[in-house]
């Protein structure tokens, strides 16, 4: 029996997978993509947000990095919440958090009051992708594990693209109060589907009870999960290959492409879903060659920032006043394998940790780009400011940010390694002892 699943790839104690663990974590995803489509509402709505309340590129930039940094700084409590709590209470949680945030948006009378709800909406926000991964752990084998994360960052690029398409159009059909308000009606639908549906492991599957000891319980948790050199690998992965994207979609992308390049907003619009649609095809080929070629984790997070930063090197380079159109397609096609590679952390991360303590490994590796991404537009916001909006200046803030995540990398991915070979000897010998 023992041989029979280890030749299938499965594990002992793996949950089975099937047509129930894809309805179970769809609903999940789907919590998980409306609050994709909150985040990056803002990314459409730059512009606009600066006229309404009248504010400069770095005021207009601290939403971003305001949001940003809630949601970086809740990782790690919440991947504790999600091994304490479970996935259905957590998520449900930041479904009504992000709901509030982007309702509390739409009706801001000031700047004040706009800050405050993305805060909130960052705060929800926290809550879905960390769940969402420890969903998947619960309900499909852990051979799955690169696919089927790779497919719930592809899920959340799909609500990305709603943005960039949708939300964009009625924003400029239906004006600010209607379209942000309308929005959040797909928040208040999908708690609803998460309440009545959502389990968090199949049948027969339930963890073992972790007892909880207070501080000493947090401190633990967090300790064992930093020292392993794969939860740190995974955090430089994420930190170095997310953040080009994420600025550029979040908030910088449509100024870049509208005020530097002279582009209209329709066009700016079909670059930006360029990069969504980039992303969601270049999620289903990582995801299958880590599947199964677990060895191309690192060249693939490497090739990807290698090919960001050389794109971005000739972009702002460009002998001209605007970047010809075929350059900025390419841009954006190759911003496009950001997310896909920022998934590979996760990949370094989930080995190195035993079940109890997914949940913050992972809100460990995931506040790596978010901090990346936060700097950054902070950084691009002043460099704005201070330089007259000279946005080759201001976007050379990428570089540095990639040199120290490359530099850590490098210095981390020989321990990582090893550490994992023994783990994975140490697996084979306790399923060859599995009684039968």
């Amino acid at each position: 029996m023992s041989g029979t699943g280890a030749a299938a790839g499965t594990l002992p104690g793996d949950p089975p997978g099937g047509r129930r663990a894809l309805a179970v974590w769809g609903i999940g995803v789907s919590v998980y993509f409306v609050a994709v489509i909150f985040r990056t509402s803002l990314g459409v709505a730059g512009l606009d947000a600066a006229d309404r309340f009248d504010v400069g590129a770095s005021a207009l930039s601290t939403f971003s990095i305001l949001q940003l940094l809630v949601y970086a700084g809740m990782q790690i409590p919440v991947g504790l919440l999600v091994d304490r709590l479970g996935t259905k209470k957590v998520l449900g949680i930041g479904a009504v958090l992000f709901t509030a945030g982007q309702l509390g948006f739409a009706f801001s009378p000031s700047y004040g009051m706009a800050l405050a709800s993305r805060a909130l909406l960052g705060c929800g926000d926290a809550m879905t992708f960390i769940s969402v991964l420890r969903l998947g752990t619960r309900w499909f084998p852990a051979r799955r594990g690169p696919l089927v994360a790779q497919m719930a960052g592809l899920v959340g690029m799909a609500g990305n693209l709603v943005s960039t398409l949708v939300l964009a159009r009625l924003l400029h059909g239906i004006g600010w109060t209607a379209a942000f308000a309308g929005s959040a009606l797909a928040g208040a639908v999908v708690f609803v589907l998460l309440v009545l549906f959502l389990k968090d492991h199949p049948e027969g599957h339930e963890p073992e009870p972790v007892p909880h000891q207070g501080a000493a319980y947090v401190r633990r948790q967090i300790a064992a999960s930093w020292r392993e050199p794969g939860t740190r690998l995974g955090l430089w992965v994420h930190f170095t290959t997310q953040f080009p994207a994420m600025v550029f979609l979040l908030l910088w992308g449509m100024p870049f492409l509208v005020e530097a390049q002279g582009l209209s907003r329709a066009v700016a619009g079909e670059l930006l879903t360029l990069v969504v649609l980039s992303n969601m095809a270049v999620g289903l080929v990582y995801g299958q060659i880590i599947a199964r070629h677990h060895g191309a984790r690192l060249p693939l997070a490497l090739g990807t920032v290698g090919a960001t930063a050389s794109l971005w090197a000739v972009t702002l380079a460009y002998p001209a006043d605007t970047v010809p159109m075929w350059l900025l397609v390419v841009l954006c096609t190759v911003l496009g394998a950001c997310g896909p590679a920022s998934m590979i952390g996760f990949d370094f991360a989930r080995p190195a940790n035993p079940p109890e303590r997914q949940g913050t490994a992972s809100g460990i590796t995931n506040m790596g780009g978010f901090v990346a991404s936060m700097t950054t537009l902070f950084a691009i916001g002043v460099l704005l400011d201070a330089t007259g909006e000279d946005y080759t200046v201001a976007f050379s803030a990428v570089f540095v940010l990639q040199a120290l995540g490359v530099t850590q990398i490098l210095r981390l991915r020989r321990r990582a390694a090893r550490r994992e070979r023994e783990r994975l000897v140490a697996s084979r010998v306790e399923t060859v002892h599995v009684p039968v």
